[in-house]
């Protein structure tokens, strides 16, 4: 089963995979690049909200996340827009699309992944094939497993905090030091950033840990929003 990992950054999408015969890492600039890769891939684990509620303003998966991940993290976690807002073509409008439906408006931090949200939403309502394929997860869950169910201490942003992440890959990978080095003398800090690198590879990890281990889900038995797409976060 070949899996891979993909987190946003600023070019796109930064994807890897750790697998033994596919590893690899991967640009992808364009939509028409992300589509490609989600359907050559067999398992994919990526930061971006997949199922949306209809008319409550917090997912119960979002929810549980930040009960999980604790104080120092919530705020690392955003409510996406809810669906009937999804399209709306200004902030403005979105805002006032969840605030009538649930007295609260889109935050900036939300309304800057939807074009994100958008994008992977359109292809898993086009494709029923994709819907078995790709999994929404959480860098920050599956860091803290990593540290032994424990938060780390320092942030991503930090340099003690960056450290902390790739040296867990490390210990797990032998790919993780090599892409880390490679994609940063290969891609500029305005394309891909380093925590965006880190992000990409825990997911990528879990990705592949979820050929060998049972999945797990936040919730337990999640919601399916009005499409039919799970409202979860899934992990190993």
């Amino acid at each position: 089963m070949k899996t891979l990992g993909i987190d946003g950054c600023r070019a796109g999408w930064i994807a890897i995979s750790l697998d033994e015969e596919h590893a690899g890492y991967w640009l992808l600039e364009s939509d028409q690049e992300l589509k490609e890769f989600l359907e050559k891939f067999d398992r994919t684990f990526i930061d971006v909200p997949i199922g949306l509620s209809a008319s409550d303003y917090v997912r119960k998966c979002d929810d549980k996340l930040r009960d999980v991940l604790g104080p120092d993290y919530q705020a690392s976690v955003f409510n996406p827009p809810i669906r009937p807002a999804l399209h709306a073509p200004t902030y403005a409008e979105a805002s006032m699309t969840s605030y009538e439906e649930t007295g609260k408006k889109i935050s900036i931090q939300a309304w800057n992944i939807t074009p994100n949200i958008r994008t992977v939403d359109q292809f898993l309502q086009n494709s029923e094939d994709l819907r078995d394929k790709v999994f929404e997860s959480h860098p920050e869950l599956l860091f803290r497993i990593l540290n032994g169910d424990n938060s780390i201490l320092q942030k991503k942003a930090t340099k003690k905090g960056l450290r902390h992440r790739l040296k867990l890959l490390k210990d797990r990978s032998k790919f993780a030091d090599d892409f880390f080095r490679d994609i940063k003398e290969e891609y500029r800090r305005n394309q891909v950033d380093e925590d965006d690198i880190v992000d990409a590879m825990a997911l990528a990890l879990f990705a592949l840990k979820s050929t060998e281990k049972e999945m797990k889900t936040l919730p337990d038995n999640p919601p399916k929003d009005e499409t039919g797409l799970p409202m979860a976060i899934y992990y190993v």
